[in-house]
């Protein structure tokens, strides 16, 4: 019984040990001596001025628990993976042109190869029956059996006459090539420098007419040939 007694006083006494050994606060002496020398000490000065202070003991933070199959936090300095852009472009093929070729040789280009259609009338010959009712001409007569029409200075009495009349319309186009784009580029830049050309000597309604064909040329310029 007394030594259950012995070991729980000092079971009570471990904590107080404890607590005095290592107190909450430190007490520290600031001592000044009388040349104005100044001392700081964990004990009482033994002359000159002296100033108390109670300061609080440091602590060690609390350890840190680290555990191994906890997922590791990504670090900081990675930049985060932006989701990939994707841009269509379509790119509008330039706009062909043509070289055509009329009837009587003229060559001329065209934005289309439709070759300047147009409706000519169609012309045929027709022979028209002719009377003789004058005297007639003087000269041998043909003989028998020679065929109509011969004879010097002889007309028959019932020879026809050729006479061109219309049978109609037909459509009728110029002959027309496309051109390849390095081509295309000089004649569009050819017909630039001569529209420049013609707008000084241009009268004031002409010059409405090369300015619009000279805009349209510029825009085809910067889109087909810039490349």
């Amino acid at each position: 019984m007394s030594l259950l007694r012995a070991v729980l006083s000092l079971s009570l006494l471990l904590p107080l040990v404890a607590s005095a050994a290592e107190p909450e606060d430190v007490r520290v002496y600031r001592c000044v001596a009388s040349n104005g020398a100044v001392a700081l000490q964990d004990t009482p000065c033994n002359g000159g001025r002296q100033q108390v202070r109670d300061l609080q003991r440091p602590r060690d933070p609390a350890p840190r628990v680290v555990r191994s199959d906890a997922t590791p936090p990504p670090p900081s300095d990675v930049p985060a993976l932006r989701e990939r852009e994707v841009r269509h472009v379509y790119i509008q093929p330039p706009q062909p042109m043509y070289e055509c070729v009329s009837d009587d040789g003229q060559r001329y280009t065209s934005d289309n190869n439709e070759g300047n259609p147009r409706w000519v009338p169609l012309w045929t010959s027709v022979w028209l029956p002719h009377r003789h009712h004058g005297p007639m001409p003087p000269g041998p007569r043909p003989a028998i059996g020679t065929p109509v029409g011969e004879g010097a200075g002889y007309r028959p009495p019932s020879v026809g006459v050729g006479v061109q009349v219309p049978a109609g319309n037909v459509l009728v186009r110029d002959s027309c090539t496309a051109l390849p784009p390095q081509d295309v580029c000089a004649r569009l830049r050819d017909r630039r420098w001569e529209l420049d050309r013609r707008y000084n000597s241009a009268l004031q309604s002409e010059r409405t007419a090369i300015s619009k064909e000279q805009r349209g040329i510029d825009a085809r310029l910067s889109r087909d040939c810039q490349r």
